[in-house]
């Protein structure tokens, strides 16, 4: 009687880690409230990561970039030219609340 000696492989190397938790909550960026709105004082008007729009007249931007309103009012939004440190001019959008 010959008996066969099995080895078991295993199909993943021990790392120690796990393979789940890559799934990271989505933060629900973006603009919150569209151009001729109205909104009261203290209402986010758009959540972003950096300066893609710029705090205008009656808005101010928190610690996380968001912008809100300061006052009530309609939401504006508009096109300005801006001129950077070095001399060279582009377009900025500014939001507003009127």
């Amino acid at each position: 009687m010959s008996s066969k000696i099995s080895t078991i492989m295993a199909h993943t190397k021990a790392k120690g880690s796990s393979k789940l938790g890559r799934e990271s909550e989505s933060k629900r960026l973006g603009v919150k409230k569209s151009d001729g709105s109205i909104i009261k004082a203290g209402e986010i008007i758009i959540r972003q990561r950096g300066t893609h729009y710029v705090p205008g007249q009656n808005v101010k931007k928190g610690g996380d970039d968001t912008l809100y309103a300061l006052k009530s009012g309609k939401v504006k939004f508009l096109n300005r030219k801006h001129i950077c440190f070095n001399g060279n001019k582009k377009f900025v959008k500014v939001v507003a609340v009127q």
